[in-house]
C-alpha cells in the first residue's frame, strides 16, 4: 500500500510541474501580448465546475532535454464539456517554445484526433503555434504519423460529419495554416496571424514587403480573403463566440450500447484498492475485489466462474453503461485438467482454458453490443510441455483473433504487469483500444527485466565463446544490471505515457471515473460494423 501511494504522490507532484507549461516568464510574455495562456483559455471555454479529463499530460516527459524540454509536448488535449456537450479539446500551449510542434506534439495531436474519429467526438482547436520546431523537422514532417496527418485527419473528420471548430488566437503559419481552414467554423482574434509564409520569408522569397496584419491579419482575412468566419477583438470574446456556436448545434443518434438511467455507486470504497492491490509482482491478490470497487453496485455476473479461472470474464455496469470485463486473476487457483488431474495454476498467467473462455466471451460481447473493458495484470501465456500439448498457441491465437476483430469499443486499464503476448491478447495498444489507462504500478514490456537480463547475458556468453573469449563474473554482473536497469526505466508507465502508448496515468481510486469518461465518449459513435472473425483455430 505504501509503495503504491508513494508512486501516486510522486506522479501528482510531477503533474503539478508539467501543468506550469513553459514557466512564469513565458506566461508573463503571453499576457503582455494581450493573450491568455492555453489553460486560461480552457478555464473560460469549458463549463464551470465540470472536470477537464486531460489526456497525454506526460507526453514528451524527459524528452528533448537538449532543447530545454517540452512540458506536455506543448499542447493540451482532453475531453471537456462546452454548453453541456462533450468535446475533444486540442489547444497549443504558446508558453512552451511558442507552441512549436516537436515530433511528440504532432503525435499527441494525431492521437487526440484519432480518439475523436473513433468516437465521433466534435472537436475544438485553440491554435497558437509557431509551426514545426525546425531543428527536428525530419522527425515532424514526412511520415504517416507526422505533421501532414493532422490536416488529412481534418478532412476525414469533416467527411465523417464530425463537427470541428477552430479559433486562431496567436500565430498560425506555414503548413499549420491549413488546420483551421479545414474546419467547419473559423474564428480569429485581432493581432493573430494566418499565412503560409510570414513577412520576413515573403520578402526573402519574392522581395515583397508587408506587415503581418496586411499579409495575414484578422481584418484582412475577415474582409478581403474571406477565410475566417468570425473576427473577434480578443480571447474572451472569441471564446464566448465558440460557446454561442456550440449552443446551436444539433444532436446525432447515440451508439446502441445499453445504459441504465439509475447509476449505483459500488458498495465498497475505491480507497480500499490501495489495501487490496500489492505492486509486488510475487504477491497474490483477488482481482474480483478490484472489480467490486469499480462496477455499479459491486454487481458482477461472472461468466464461466469455475473454468479457466486465471482470466475472469463477466458482465457489469460502470457509470450505468453495460460492459463486459476481461481481467487477469492474480490469485493462484486449483483446476482439474482434461485428464482429470488436479493442478495449481499461477495467478496472472493465461492457460489454454482461460484463453478459450476469454475468446468466447469477447465474441459474445460483440454479438450483443456490449463494450469491453480489459484489466491487465498478466505475465503472459503458460509455457511448457503440458501447455503446448493442450494447444496453448491455438487458444491464444483464438483470443487474439477475437480481440483484433472486435467491433464494440474496447477500453484498456493496465493495473500491474503486462508482458509479452499476454499484453497483446488483453488488448494492448496495437489492438485499437479506444483509451489506454495505467495505474502508477503498471509495468509492461516484452518480458520482465530480470528475464531479459538473464537471456541477454546467456546470448552474450555464447557469442564471446564463438570468438574464443570469455566474460568474467564482474562482466556478467555489470551486463545483467545494465539490462535490468534499462528495462526497469522503460517499464515505468511514465516512459510509455511520454511516447503516447498510454493516454492517461490514473490514481487507482479514479479507475471507475476514467472508464466512465471513455464510455461516455464511445457513446457518440452510432456506427458498429458487422462482427466477423474469419477462420478461427478450433
Amino acid at each position: 500500500m505504501r509503495e503504491l501511494a508513494h508512486k501516486m504522490a510522486e506522479i501528482r507532484n510531477q503533474e503539478e510541474k508539467i501543468l506550469e507549461g513553459g514557466g512564469q516568464r513565458a506566461i508573463e510574455s503571453q499576457h503582455k501580448k494581450g493573450r491568455l495562456t492555453a489553460r486560461e483559455r480552457l478555464a473560460k471555454l469549458l463549463d464551470p465546475g465540470v472536470e477537464f479529463f486531460e489526456l497525454s499530460l506526460y507526453a514528451a516527459h524527459e524528452m528533448y532535454e537538449e532543447w530545454g524540454g517540452a512540458p506536455a509536448a506543448g499542447v493540451i488535449t482532453g475531453l471537456g464539456r462546452v454548453r453541456d456537450r462533450l468535446f475533444m479539446i486540442i489547444a497549443n500551449d504558446a508558453t512552451v517554445k511558442a507552441g512549436a510542434f516537436f515530433p511528440t506534439t504532432t503525435k499527441k495531436v494525431i492521437r487526440a484526433q484519432n480518439i475523436a474519429i473513433e468516437n465521433r467526438l466534435p472537436t475544438i482547436y485553440l491554435v497558437d503555434s509557431a509551426g514545426v520546431f525546425l531543428p527536428l523537422q525530419e522527425d515532424v514532417f514526412p511520415d504517416t504519423d507526422d505533421f501532414g496527418r493532422v490536416f488529412r485527419n481534418n478532412a476525414v473528420m469533416s467527411a465523417l460529419g464530425i463537427p470541428q471548430i477552430t479559433a486562431i488566437m496567436g500565430m498560425c503559419v506555414a503548413g499549420g495554416a491549413y488546420l483551421p481552414v479545414m474546419c467547419d467554423h473559423i474564428l480569429m482574434t485581432e493581432g493573430s496571424g494566418l499565412f503560409l509564409a510570414g513577412p520576413a520569408l515573403v520578402q526573402a522569397a519574392i522581395g515583397q514587403k508587408s506587415s503581418a496584419e496586411e499579409l495575414g491579419g484578422a481584418t484582412m482575412h475577415a474582409s478581403i480573403s474571406g477565410t475566417v468566419d468570425f473576427k473577434e477583438p480578443n480571447d474572451e470574446a472569441c471564446i464566448e463566440r465558440i460557446r454561442s456556436l456550440v449552443d446551436k448545434m444539433g444532436y446525432r443518434t447515440p451508439a446502441p450500447f445499453h445504459r441504465a438511467e439509475k447509476v449505483e455507486a459500488p458498495l465498497y470504497a475505491a480507497e480500499e484498492l490501495y489495501g487490496i492491490y500489492d505492486p509486488d509482482p510475487s504477491k497474490q491478490y483477488d482481482m474480483k475485489q478490484v472489480i467490486a470497487r469499480i462496477v455499479d453496485g459491486s454487481q458482477f455476473d461472472e461468466y464461466k466462474p469455475e473454468y479457466g479461472e486465471t482470466v475472469i470474464c463477466g458482465y457489469a455496469r460502470i457509470g450505468g453503461y453495460a460492459v463486459g470485463i476481461v481481467a487477469n486473476q492474480k490469485k493462484h487457483v486449483h483446476q482439474v485438467d482434461h485428464n482429470g488431474n488436479k493442478r495449481m495454476e499461477f495467478g496472472g498467467v493465461i492457460y489454454t482454458e482461460s484463453a478459450e473462455k476469454a475468446a468466447r466471451f469477447i465474441m459474445d460481447c460483440n454479438q450483443n453490443l456490449v463494450p469491453l473493458v480489459f484489466l491487465h495484470d498478466v505475465n503472459g501465456f503458460m509455457v511448457g510441455k503440458d501447455a503446448e500439448w493442450s494447444g496453448i498457441i491455438r487458444a491464444g491465437a483464438k483470443m487474439v483473433n477475437a480481440v483484433s476483430n472486435s467491433v464494440v469499443p474496447k477500453i484498456t486499464v493496465i493495473i500491474g504487469g503486462s508482458f509479452g503476448a499476454g499484453h497483446y491478447a488483453m488488448c494492448g495498444k496495437a489492438y485499437d483500444p479506444r483509451f489506454v489507462f495505467a495505474w502508477p504500478s503498471a509495468r509492461y514490456s516484452v518480458m520482465s527485466g530480470e528475464s531479459a537480463a538473464g537471456t541477454l547475458v546467456e546470448i552474450k556468453i555464447k557469442q564471446l565463446e564463438r570468438e574464443g573469449k570469455k566474460l568474467t563474473d564482474q562482466d556478467k554482473k555489470e551486463l545483467f544490471e545494465s539490462v535490468r536497469d534499462t528495462y526497469a526505466r522503460q517499464m515505468d508507465p511514465r516512459y510509455g505515457a511520454a511516447r503516447l502508448w498510454i493516454d492517461k496515468i490514473i490514481d487507482p481510486i479514479e479507475t471507475r471515473d476514467a472508464i466512465t469518461w471513455a464510455l461516455r465518449a464511445a457513446r457518440h459513435n452510432p456506427e458498429v460494423p458487422p462482427f466477423r472473425v474469419g477462420i478461427l483455430q478450433t
